[in-house]
């Protein structure tokens, strides 16, 4: 049986280059690796402790698609200086209700995405602090890429620049390297 990545992107737009970058990291990804694309964030409600015992069919789904991943990989734009409000409720929805979050002790690996110059460093730091306070294991260190909106071949989610490539490859080869103990454990 092989690894099973969720991929994540914090972004609700069509042609988001961070979704580029995660379908990118799937290309990257070894042979005995499935990375799927979850892109039911759209459909994710606004999270209501009030509401937390009585969960929407969409936040279920999520919270499955997250339990039955060995390792998750989520690539967040960048605004105002941090992650999208969307991903932020999809992520308060997986760490709830206490004691029962889909994010404790799951690996997970970090990319932002941006068209500035730091290539959203500043939301993946975000992303990371938010998600190690829910209880996962964050590997380090991220992956941001800079002048997104320019880095991308047209048409294609193939870098223009080799070094990108490698800098995603080196995250996803991480990411794949442990993820495998826990998985043979599991097995």
């Amino acid at each position: 049986m092989g690894l099973r990545i969720l991929a994540i992107s914090g972004s609700l737009r069509a042609d988001s280059v961070n979704t580029a970058l995660l379908r990118a990291a799937a290309a990257v990804a070894a042979d005995d690796t499935w990375v799927e694309l979850w892109c039911g964030l759209s459909a994710i409600p606004p999270f209501n402790e009030d509401g937390e015992h009585d969960t929407p069919a969409s936040v279920a789904d999520m919270r499955a698609a997250i339990a039955g991943a060995d390792a998750l990989l989520i690539s967040t734009p960048e605004y105002n200086g941090s992650i999208p409000g969307q991903l932020k409720n999809a992520l308060d929805w997986a760490s709830r209700p206490y004691g029962e979050s889909v994010l404790t002790g799951k690996l997970v690996g970090v990319t932002s995405a941006s068209p500035g110059d730091y290539g959203g460093a500043w939301a993946a730091e975000h992303l990371a602090k938010v998600l190690r306070i829910a209880g996962s294991e964050v590997l380090d260190p991220s992956f941001s890429l800079p002048l997104a909106d320019q880095a991308f071949e047209p048409g294609a989610d193939v870098f223009r620049d080799p070094a990108h490539s490698d800098a995603l490859t080196d995250l996803v080869s991480a990411l794949q390297s442990a993820a495998r103990p826990a998985l043979a454990v599991a097995g």
